[in-house]
Parts: C-alpha cells; sequence; structure tokens
C-alpha cells in the first residue's frame, strides 16, 4: 500500500497536527485565530488537549511522534544541562530554569519520565481508531525505527512533485 506522507484535503490543502511526548482560553483564541488566518494550510506542534476537538475537527493529517524514552530522555537531559550551564539559550524568554526546578517533580526530566507512559496510551487509543491503514488521518513515527525517516524522503519528494 502506497500512503503519501501527507493526505491533505485533495485540493492541496494540509493541515497538520503533531502529537506526542513533546493552555487557557487566550491560548485556545490564539490557535483558533491563526487557523483561520492560514485555512489552505498549516501544523500545529502540541497535544492539544486543553483546546478540545478545535484542531483535529479540522486537520487533515495526524503525526504521532514515538521514539522511545531511552532515546530521547539523554538528549533532553544534555540540553537542559547546556541551559543550566549558559552554555545554549533557553528555550524561550524569561525562561530561566534553577538546578532545583530541573530536579523537582516540576522540572522537564520528570515531566518526560513521568508522561511517556501516558502519551503512550492516549495516542496509542487514538491510533487505533484513526489509522491511516483503516482509512484514518493518523501515523507513528518512531526514529528509532526508521519511520521518521522513510516519512521524511517521501515528504521531500512529494513537495519536489509539487
Amino acid at each position: 500500500m502506497n500512503i503519501p506522507s501527507l493526505l491533505g484535503d485533495g485540493q492541496g490543502n494540509y493541515r497538520v497536527h503533531v502529537v506526542g511526548n513533546s493552555g487557557t482560553g487566550k491560548f485556545k483564541e490564539r490557535v483558533s485565530v491563526a487557523m483561520t488566518q492560514n485555512s489552505k494550510g498549516w501544523v500545529i506542534d502540541g497535544n492539544g488537549g486543553h483546546n478540545g476537538t478545535l484542531i483535529l475537527d479540522h486537520t487533515t493529517d495526524v503525526i504521532w511522534l514515538d521514539p522511545p524514552l531511552w532515546f530521547y530522555l539523554p538528549r533532553i537531559f544534555w540540553r537542559t544541562l547546556l541551559r543550566l550551564f549558559n552554555i545554549i539559550p533557553t528555550c524561550a524568554e524569561e525562561c530561566n530554569e534553577t538546578w532545583g526546578e530541573v530536579l523537582s517533580t516540576k522540572g522537564i526530566i520528570w515531566y518526560c519520565i513521568s508522561h511517556h507512559g501516558y502519551c503512550k496510551h492516549r495516542f496509542g487509543e487514538m491510533l487505533a481508531r484513526t489509522s491511516i491503514a483503516k482509512g484514518g488521518n493518523m501515523r507513528r513515527l518512531n526514529e528509532w525505527d526508521g519511520d521518521l525517516t522513510m516519512w521524511k524522503a517521501g515528504l521531500e519528494e512529494m513537495l519536489r512533485a509539487h
């Protein structure tokens, strides 16, 4: 079965939602405005649970990035150390991390460990219902299995053809 990297709506419009172990009313409003202003295509990254079905109701493709925990946790740990030692910039302005925050249950390391299983369960159930293989619009990409590399190659081929 030859499945394209993105399904789109058949008219050249692609609205992509990227989920995985990656708001408020104001954030939901900003997402809605961005989607409306870019109705022909957009990519929204994030699990978006706080937005209800706002994103999923309008998406043409759902991409689940699902690397194994052992694969991405060392990368996150390393980047966090580099930020703590001011070797690389913080992820956003005013987002200064401290050792105490990083090592607490509110830090990124603990978040990754504690949410990995939850995301696998949540998006695994979603994939079971809406996978491309079953006629839906969701696909799972695991960088370790080579899925991501194959998908990106297909996407590049698709872009060259347009």
